[in-house]
């Protein structure tokens, strides 16, 4: 399957997925630029950037065979595995960002919005009872598997 033919394919699993990747690149990038912040704002962009890096693990399994992890980190990577559950956890991300709003509004606000919309696309597959599908792309559906 292509990406076109997995974005066409109405699955909000799919949905989510890619806008994990878009997370993940928000996140990263809004949380290194939040560093040179004063106040509580480096504090969320530390939590914007380890929520990032999180993301990675979570979105793209090819990395849990290729990168050297503690077997803790990986039991830890590997409840996120249904849609209600990466709901959850981009849901808790997205308010832990809206809560940035109390020292003032930053661009942190863009983070919150994607890991809500993220987090909808997996409520979503979800409530219509959509299996989490993995993108092909990402190193789902049995890619992680052909590399020992």
């Amino acid at each position: 399957m292509t990406l076109t033919e997995e974005l066409r394919s109405r699955n909000f699993s799919i949905y989510g997925q890619w806008m994990g990747v878009l997370c993940i690149v928000l996140c990263i990038a809004l949380g290194i630029s939040h560093l040179i912040h004063a106040g509580l704002l480096i504090i969320f962009g530390i939590l914007c950037l380890c929520s990032g890096l999180t993301l990675i693990f979570v979105e793209i399994p090819l990395l849990l065979r290729i990168c050297p992890t503690s077997p803790t980190f990986d039991t830890f990577i590997r409840r996120f595995t249904t849609n209600y559950m990466r709901a959850a956890i981009y849901g808790t991300m997205s308010l832990i960002q809206w809560l940035s709003i109390i020292e003032g509004p930053t661009s942190l606000i863009a983070a919150a919005l994607v890991l809500l919309l993220a987090a909808s696309c997996y409520l979503i597959a979800g409530l219509k009872g959509q299996g989490f599908v993995g993108s092909k792309t990402l190193g789902g559906q049995g890619v992680a598997q052909m590399i020992v």
